[in-house]
């Protein structure tokens, strides 16, 4: 799934080559998902937008926007496998030498864009898994961030440096009970931060993804915030190019996981090993991220034998991790304090299934 720098490269071009101009034919397939299960419709995208001109873009985390010369504004989010392609302008996420790839319109569109300028300016919208959402908010765009479905989700670390302190982090660390990687992906606590970010942020910190977010130390929590920032400004700077992001980085060799006779190993010898936390498929250096407190697989026994320890699932303290796949139909989590779950990425936890050995930017891929 697209995270927040790639998201951020998309925002990068879509003010490079649609800011200023004028949209003279929108086209939008009819999608009862992407579009209908956020209550808009591909006719009513089309009306709305159609002979406006495009006068900004924004970010939250995950979520973007078009800023439209008067409301409403389209709000995206990518899913699992989204992307927004500008015709001869390398936005892609996955750069192939496919020649479908070279196609337009593109294949999996959901809206085509074209500007009045000559030569006009093409953009597209795809989507071959139906899992993004794409919707209008009306309303002023300076208010935009206090309607659904940005005012469910956390603050930026970029956008909300300022809020997004190491008070605040340490605030909301020490607030919770949850393995610190699942508190990191809940985007209700903070937008923007994925699967390998979060690997990123963790291994940069040295911290273990499972130890519980209360039991940082004010030293560890100090890293992590230091790491937080160090990995989005190094991603944004390169446009979430992942040729570009540093040699030793866990990104670069994390993708061993699964191929046959190939273990994955930092360039310094250090192994790089993969376990499953808040239902995600992380990658840990044990050479570096040590377990200093409580783990969420460690927990006191019930007898009351506080010294001893045992393996059991951890269903009293959920990761209440706000893209967790939804509840099967007829079922009631026996949780009633657990927050409600968002329906915007309900399969993004599977992502590890399906992606791994690949890259997730804009990395060469044949």
């Amino acid at each position: 799934m697209p995270e927040h720098t790639e998201v951020a490269r998309i925002v990068h071009f879509i003010r490079k080559h649609l800011v200023g101009k004028t949209l003279s034919k929108v086209q939008a397939q009819h999608d009862d998902i992407v579009y209908g299960k956020v209550g808009t419709s591909a006719a009513e995208f089309e009306k709305s937008i159609q002979g406006k001109k495009v006068v900004g873009a924004g970010q939250q985390g995950k979520y973007f926007w078009i800023t439209m010369s008067s409301p409403p504004h389209p709000v995206m989010h990518f899913g699992m496998a989204g992307w927004l392609k500008i015709k001869d302008a390398d936005t892609y996420y996955y750069r192939t030498d496919k020649p479908a790839d070279k196609e337009w319109p593109p294949k999996y569109w959901k809206f085509l864009l074209e500007t009045n300028d000559d030569p006009k300016t093409e953009a597209a919208f795809v989507d071959f898994r139906r899992l993004s959402r794409i919707r209008l908010v009306d309303c002023p765009i300076e208010d935009i961030r206090q309607h659904t479905p940005l005012k469910e989700n956390g603050p930026d670390p970029v956008a909300d440096k300022d809020v997004v302190n190491e008070s605040w982090l340490k605030e909301k660390l020490r607030s919770k009970r949850v393995p610190v990687k699942a508190l990191l992906l809940d985007q209700a606590n903070i937008s923007g931060i994925g699967n390998w970010m979060g690997d990123e942020i963790l291994y940069h910190a040295k911290i273990h993804p499972e130890q519980y977010s209360n039991t940082l130390t004010d030293d560890q929590i100090k890293e992590l915030h230091t790491a937080m920032h160090y990995v989005f400004t190094t991603a944004m700077d390169v446009l979430a190019d992942s040729e570009k992001f540093p040699e030793h980085w866990l990104f670069k060799h994390r993708w061993g996981k699964g191929k046959k006779n190939q273990t994955s190993v930092l360039p310094n010898g250090d192994k790089i090993t993969f376990l499953t936390v808040g239902g995600r498929t992380s990658a840990v250096v044990p050479a570096v991220q040590k377990k200093t407190g409580a783990v969420s697989k460690d927990i006191d026994d019930t007898n009351g034998n506080s010294g001893s320890k045992r393996k059991r699932s951890v269903k009293e303290e959920p990761d209440s991790d706000a893209e967790t796949k939804p509840p099967a139909k007829g079922r009631v989590s026996k949780n009633k304090s657990a927050p409600a779950v968002k329906d915007e990425e309900p399969e993004e936890k599977k992502i590890e299934k399906t992606d791994v050995g690949r890259r997730r930017s804009t990395r060469s891929r044949k």
